[in-house]
């Protein structure tokens, strides 16, 4: 299975002006948060881009794309119906192949070396089947995830075999359907919004919106689905994932791209002289 195509869904009422954010990149250059996600798929080898976006977003997008607004499709998504609906949108693009889907309002940081990515890429065409990136996570956190249960793939300690898929699960619900060996008390693997997903995909999304015309739809609920009828894998990464939707999430991601890049020392030394200056502050005078 060869992937050569992405998609990343930026139409969400909350989600449509975040990616066109400016940070400050590893390299040191200012940047949208688009420009990023795109510039790391390009670094992957795909070949095709498609964003799907909001109705009168696409002038602002293909701006905040820079360099490469070139290579990018832009698909509207005419009404809010949900998630999985928005991936829908992209299924003339997708045209039955396989594909990466990324969340636009999220920032992976790794590394040196191989991206989360380009891991989870290799994985999907190793074993040819759909994969989702996953971390674990605090039990607290699960009323804003997906999240998976499963079997550890034999000989692979960061790769499962995906047997349960719940949306947004009440830890109760968790500890009674979301098992997976190996994890410490408390944690589940959630989705960090990065997924290889096959051509059936698209096909259960199309009967999810069939069905329920009228309703918002998830894409955990057509991975739900997968589940049945063929193999899904979930692949854990270590990059961290920020999201930029979250309290403090444009900071949290400029700090952690700084912080892997080639400014890390004057940040560094920046931060250490706030600090300081912050706590002769508050001693005051005389003290």
């Amino acid at each position: 299975m060869r992937v050569r195509k992405a998609v990343i869904t930026a139409a969400g009422p909350s989600q449509r002006r975040l990616p066109l954010q400016s940070l400050i990149d590893r390299d040191g250059a200012e940047r949208s948060v688009l420009n990023i996600l795109v510039d790391r798929i390009v670094q992957a080898r795909l070949e095709e881009i498609c964003v799907v976006i909001a109705p009168g977003d696409e002038q602002a997008y293909r701006s905040a794309a820079g360099e490469h607004a070139g290579r990018i499709r832009f698909v509207e998504q005419e009404q809010p119906k949900g998630y999985g609906h928005a991936i829908y949108c992209a299924r003339e693009f997708v045209a039955g192949h396989p594909f990466l889907h990324l969340m636009s309002d999220h920032i992976y940081v790794s590394g040196a070396g191989e991206s989360s990515t380009e891991r989870l890429l290799a994985t999907a065409e190793a074993e040819e089947c759909s994969i989702s990136a996953v971390q674990a996570t605090r039990e607290g956190l699960l009323p804003h995830f997906g999240a998976i249960g499963g079997q550890q793939v034999h000989g692979r300690a960061d790769l499962y075999k995906v047997e349960t898929v719940l949306e947004k699960p009440t830890p109760t619900e968790a500890e009674q359907e979301l098992i997976v060996s190996g994890l410490r008390s408390g944690h589940y693997l959630c989705f960090s919004g990065m997924h290889v997903l096959t051509p059936a995909v698209m096909t259960i999304l199309g009967e999810l919106l069939e069905q329920r015309p009228a309703e918002r739809f998830s894409l955990s609920a057509a991975l739900a689905e997968l589940v049945q009828r063929e193999r899904y894998l979930a692949l854990r990464i270590t990059d961290r994932r920020v999201d930029l939707g979250a309290r403090y999430g444009p900071f949290i991601a400029q700090l952690s791209l700084a912080m892997t890049g080639r400014d890390k020392t004057e940040l560094l030394s920046q931060i250490v002289e706030a600090l300081t200056l912050r706590e002769e502050a508050d001693a005051g005078p005389g003290r």
